[in-house]
């Protein structure tokens, strides 16, 4: 009896127990399936759509450059691509080399430089974006979307510094995948907006025949108008911005070398060059000592070929040559010989502080603010830099360099062109540019009319008969210039310099050429110029 009730309660105890167990159970499922289906269904749904559906980018065609002529420097390619899709690393794009359905291709683009070497410092290239700039959009238009893995951005010359606005939107495609990642069906497609196109102040003759004329010579040459739209602008040796866009060994092997040349083909010579500007710097010089009264157009300085001061000689360059000098002279004669010793009096009654002052007028040691990434400033030297960054104390001898372009005086090709520019659009600094200006943007020098035209007639002296610019004694038209023969501190050769106004009445362009190391400006630089001009004037249709 006993035994039959103890089974009994035992049995409803287990029942009891059985139940509690069966409702806690039932009681997680229905907890986990409210957070399956309610709290994280949309993640799940989520995830699930995100297993079969891919989201591939569209890359937007960059918008194309021209020249003012309507010449194209750099446009596009069509590229016919399939997508690789994995289950676990995404997509890859790969070129299409075989039978593939229309609907599984996509049509992207590769930047192309047809003019390969002629513009490519102006052009800049395209580079793929860093790790730092990768899904974050650029600052300057955040319109465009992030920067992906795959884009390429301007990484110098008008590429860089107009990328917001060759930069298109990509465009997307939502693709239908299984579990392993194979392409089912595509849902949609957003087709990509091209970047807008740039047409920029470039003449495309002028730019053939500039970069034709240097052959191996290193420099640099700028041509402007007279309020700074650049007409031709070059940098030599150059290279074809072409080998920056398709990765494949020959390139990458292309594109090392061209970094590791000491010719250094990368290097912008004339905005990031920073040169003595030699004699191209006494039309500065000239125009401080009549501004401050210490001459006038008629003052009359007899050479002798050598100026002594403490025991040291300063010469000029036709009695070191040629151990002659030019007797009396005025202004413009001293300008057209490019007299040494007429500039070390002349700068030495200026004074130091007073150079420095219209030098600074006139734009040097200060970026030009042309619209290109990478310009140096080049250097403005005063006693005050000198004793700060060197420790020294400037003497007279310093000033005597620093009156005929020397010393410690740097500038670039391009500032030697606005330098120049002033004597021929009546005294305006203007900053260059590559793209149309209805109104340029200059800035009056505050320069008399008898000043200006004062040193303009001894650029036109210079290139005619007995001036230093020999090969243009006869060209046609006339034309106003300026020979230039730098020291470089080393036993190579010199800078050679020439700048050039044409015609001398009327002018309509302003050519500088810098030939690095090569001699004198007359016999190297100055031909280049003729060479440029000769098609200018008379080859091309305008």
């Amino acid at each position: 009896m006993m035994n039959t009730v103890y089974n009994s309660r035992r049995g409803a105890t287990l029942s009891f127990l059985c139940k509690i167990s069966f409702a806690v159970v039932i009681f997680i499922l229905l907890t986990r399936l409210t957070e399956l289906q309610i709290i994280k269904g949309a993640y799940y749904r989520d995830l699930s759509e995100g297993n079969r559906l891919r989201t591939l980018s569209i890359t937007a065609p960059r918008g194309k450059i021209y020249a003012r002529g309507g010449e194209i420097l750099a446009d596009n390619k069509e590229v016919k691509k399939t997508v690789v899709f994995d289950a676990k690393k995404g997509y890859t794009k790969q070129l299409v080399t075989g039978e593939t359905p229309k609907d599984e291709m996509i049509q992207e683009w590769d930047r192309i430089y047809t003019t390969k070497q002629m513009v490519a410092h102006a052009l800049g290239y395209l580079g793929s974006v860093r790790e730092e700039e990768v899904n974050k959009p650029d600052p300057h238009c955040i319109e465009k979307g992030i920067r992906r893995g795959d884009t390429m951005v301007g990484r110098s010359g008008l590429e860089e510094q107009y990328d917001c606005v060759l930069r298109g939107i990509d465009g997307e495609e939502l693709v239908e995948v299984d579990i392993q990642g194979n392409r089912i069906r595509t849902m949609g497609r957003k087709p990509p907006i091209p970047g807008s196109n740039i047409n920029t102040t470039i003449d495309y003759g002028l730019q053939k025949r500039l970069s034709e004329a240097f052959g191996e010579l290193p420099g640099a040459a700028v041509a402007t108008d007279i309020n700074g739209q650049i007409l031709a602008f070059y940098s030599n040796p150059s290279f074809d911005p072409s080998v920056f866009i398709t990765s494949n060994p020959t390139n990458d092997a292309i594109v090392r070398d061209l970094f590791n040349d000491t010719k250094l083909p990368l290097f912008n010579r004339a905005i990031t060059g920073a040169y003595h500007p030699g004699s191209i710097f006494k039309i500065v010089t000239a125009a401080a000592a009549l501004e401050d009264k210490k001459i006038t157009p008629e003052f009359s300085y007899n050479d002798t070929g050598t100026v002594s001061v403490n025991g040291f000689d300063y010469t000029t360059w036709y009695f070191t040559q040629y151990g002659r000098t030019e007797g009396e002279l005025v202004l413009s004669r001293a300008l057209a010989r490019s007299t040494d010793t007429f500039f070390y009096k002349v700068g030495e009654y200026v004074g130091i502080d007073r150079l420095v002052y219209w030098a600074d007028k006139f734009g040097v040691g200060r970026k030009t603010n042309v619209d290109l990434p990478g310009e140096v400033s080049g250097l403005l030297p005063s006693p005050e830099w000198k004793q700060k960054v060197l420790n020294e104390r400037w003497f007279l001898g310093n000033t005597y360099h620093f009156s005929i372009g020397q010393g410690d005086l740097l500038t670039t090709p391009l500032q030697a062109n606005v330098l120049s520019a002033t004597m021929a659009n009546g005294g305006y600094v203007c900053e260059p540019t590559f793209i149309f200006q209805k109104t340029p943007k200059c800035v009056k020098l505050e320069i008399a009319d008898e000043t200006r035209d004062a040193i303009y007639q001894g650029l036109k002296e210079a290139c005619q008969t007995g001036g230093t610019a020999y090969p243009f004694f006869d060209f046609t038209p006339p034309v106003a210039c300026k020979t230039g023969t730098a020291e470089t501190g080393e036993k190579s050769p010199t800078h050679a310099w020439f700048t050039v106004i044409a015609p001398a009445e009327n002018p309509e362009i302003v050519l500088t050429v810098l030939v690095e190391k090569g001699g004198e400006g007359s016999k190297v630089a100055a031909p280049i110029a003729r060479d440029a001009l000769d098609y200018w004037f008379h080859v091309r249709t305008p």
